[in-house]
């Protein structure tokens, strides 16, 4: 088991009133699925995203990360599972704009102490995964928003992580553009990648072998896809 969620509940305080955004959610992800969480605004899916990404930590239940407690971590500790576990696509790309392509892709591997030698093989073999090879000493002003996407695909691939955790990666894209995109997503879960997919699209859901449906704070729905 790659993630086990047990009794996740998240908590904010607005004002004086506590608003609950989870609602005690169980939920289990083997090594190699490829998942979308889908919900309505509210539902939820945002704070699980965080939740599972370790950008933050539910109030309470049990979070299971490769069989590591992360629900319990500090800062430095969920810092550390971050680089080393998970790899972030957003909807916004968040690349350094003064930056290649190459050393965007880089940027991870900077973190976790990789010498430059190794930072260069790896992110160059990260972007040519991606189709983008060709383009890794472009900056992100001479690249379309479809490549720019890429670039970030690559970035979050580079340090080989245990889940590949996307946020509306085509969000800022035209239908044709996001195709492509969710092309690449495919051929990376068919290298036995774990994908996990945070979309309100539908078409988007589809390329996925599960969807999860949360509704008010819970899971309403867990089916194949």
């Amino acid at each position: 088991m790659l993630i086990e969620l047990k009794k996740i509940t998240k908590e904010y305080q607005v004002g004086l009133e506590p608003v609950r955004a989870l609602r005690g959610v169980d939920l289990n992800i083997d090594r190699g699925e490829y998942v979308a969480i889908m919900g309505p605004s509210g539902s939820g899916k945002s704070t699980l995203m965080n939740i599972l990404g370790c950008l933050d930590t539910p109030t309470d239940g049990i979070y299971k990360l490769n069989n590591s407690h992360v629900s319990t971590m500090n800062d430095d500790q969920l810092a550390e599972i971050r680089n080393r576990e998970i790899g972030f696509v957003f909807q916004t790309f968040n690349l350094l704009p003064r930056a290649t392509a190459l050393h965007n892709v880089e940027l991870p591997l900077i973190y976790s102490g990789t010498s430059s030698a190794e930072r260069r093989k790896n992110a160059e073999k990260a972007l040519e995964i991606v189709g983008l090879k060709d383009r890794m000493h472009h900056r992100p002003n001479e690249l379309s928003g479809g490549q720019r996407q890429r670039v970030a695909i690559a970035r979050a691939l580079v340090n080989n992580p245990s889940i590949i955790l996307a946020d509306e990666p085509t969000g800022n894209l035209d239908t044709r553009t996001g195709d492509e995109i969710m092309e690449v997503f495919e051929d990376i879960h068919d290298e036995g990648n774990t994908v996990i997919m945070v979309t309100h699209e539908e078409y988007i859901a589809e390329h996925s072998d599960r969807i999860i449906r949360l509704r008010d704070g819970i899971i309403e729905r867990d089916e194949a896809n």
